[in-house]
């Protein structure tokens, strides 16, 4: 089998207070007709990235529900994440030169994954695939065993497709297209399909019980940032996000500097965990280091050095403004992580940023180095505008991005898999759904 990720147990409970009560009780309603249910998820890494911080939340709350789920990260070599890794860029617009090589690595890798868990395949109801890495498992779980149909298989997918790479989409899609529904982040998102899957819509969220996203004190903050010798009495901006060129955080250093011409004491925090899954994004990392130089004031961390949950929350919550200058993102939980401490926000109008930021009622989105730098300069220097973009983010996140609504989502589209008899009746609005798109 692929390798099992251990999780801390949740309680559904403890999620009321930041959710509220109404939430808790349809999904307690929504899970009835699902106990006792065996899910698999399956995805490339256990940390370092968006999609592992949500299962680490997800699964142990499904469990709490009754069900019995499970999460597994593929095996496979580092040649072939340098593969997924040009698929991930193809994915989402950038040009590569895919090739032979390159399609048969992947196809090896997921015939192997898929012979390791073709013998418990029979044993789930469901099986969450998620994005292009381990996309083919199901291909050759039923390659082997064509009468392999119990479980309902599901492709979630995270990137912004908009603007795919026609050669690499349509490699990927000739191994999605089986699934029995598939999962896009928007709307603009959804490919087209000629038949076959269930094509769903469905926003990731944020934990807020979680070690990243729980308050901290203040005398907390100021350890932490004393430890990384940042400065809590100067003015600090932040870009959390993985080091790669959908993220630009070039950019995001020029912008800084633009700022610092008239604000000396400006301070820049950049911090990346750096994922198995992503090798590119060590090249970027000494790309970042040559541009900062010898600026003292620009803190570039990263897990490797100590960086974990407790420091992203630490550097959020102390930073006057945050910002997101993707060219890319296909949600971007940053974003939802900083409404959710109140933080003024900045941020691109790339895939899901607008979105989380109410298109722009509860931040800003700018688009250039200078728009970036202008509507920075104007939070730093109202106080009373930040704090109410932050006052309203947070609400926006409390309704539409917190994980119980995730979750929620979830059980409503197994139980249209499972079929109608086993469907509950609840006052909930029914999950929005892309339109059937039809060559």
């Amino acid at each position: 089998m692929p390798t099992s990720v251990p999780v801390t147990p949740k309680s559904l409970d403890t999620y009321a207070p930041h959710a509220g009560e109404a939430p808790i009780a349809r999904i307690r309603e929504l899970a009835k007709p699902l106990k006792g249910a065996k899910v698999l998820h399956v995805n490339a890494t256990a940390f370092g990235g968006g999609v592992a911080e949500i299962l680490a939340s997800f699964i142990p709350l499904l469990q709490d529900l009754g069900i019995d789920a499970d999460w597994q990260v593929i095996e496979a070599s580092p040649e072939f994440f340098d593969v997924t890794k040009n698929m991930h860029n193809a994915m989402q617009g950038m040009y590569i030169p895919w090739n032979t090589g390159m399609a048969d690595l992947w196809r090896q890798t997921n015939q192997q994954n898929a012979d390791l868990i073709a013998d418990a395949a029979e044993q789930y109801d469901f099986v969450v695939i998620h994005d292009p890495q381990p996309a083919g498992v199901l291909h050759y779980v039923r390659e082997r065993d064509p009468n392999l149909l119990g479980a309902k298989w599901i492709w979630r997918c995270h990137l912004d497709t908009t603007e795919s790479l026609p050669e690499v989409w349509d490699f990927v899609k000739s191994f999605v297209e089986p699934y029995d529904a598939m999962i896009f982040t928007m709307e603009e998102y959804v490919k087209d399909f000629a038949e076959g899957p269930s094509l769903e819509v469905i926003r990731p969220a944020i934990d807020p019980t979680s070690t990243k996203n729980s308050a901290i004190t203040p005398q907390v903050i100021r350890d932490v940032l004393d430890r990384y010798e940042i400065d809590p009495d100067r003015p600090i901006i932040a870009q959390i996000s993985r080091f790669d060129p959908w993220k630009d955080p070039l950019g995001v250093i020029d912008v800084y500097r633009i700022l610092k011409r008239s604000r000396p004491e400006l301070q820049l925090i950049m911090v990346a965990s750096m994922a198995n899954d992503d090798p590119e994004a060590w090249s970027f990392y000494e790309r970042i280091v040559r541009k900062a130089g010898e600026d003292l004031d620009i803190h570039i961390l990263t897990n490797l050095n100590g960086v974990g949950n407790l420091e992203v929350n630490t550097f959020q919550s102390a930073a006057n403004v945050v910002m997101q200058k993707s060219i890319r993102e296909g949600f971007g939980l940053v974003i939802s992580e900083a409404l959710w401490k109140g933080k003024a926000f900045v941020g691109s109008p790339a895939g899901g940023i607008p979105m989380q930021l109410a298109g722009g009622r509860n931040g800003r989105i700018a688009s250039t180095t200078e728009e970036f730098a202008h509507s920075i300069a104007e939070l730093l220097d109202d106080p009373p505008v930040r704090d109410a973009l932050g006052t309203a983010g947070k609400e926006h996140v409390r309704e539409n991005f917190l994980t119980t609504r995730l979750l929620e989502d979830h059980l409503r589209l197994m139980n249209r898999l499972r079929g109608p008899r086993e469907a509950p009746v609840t006052r909930g609005a029914p999950l929005k759904r892309a339109p059937r798109k039809r060559k």
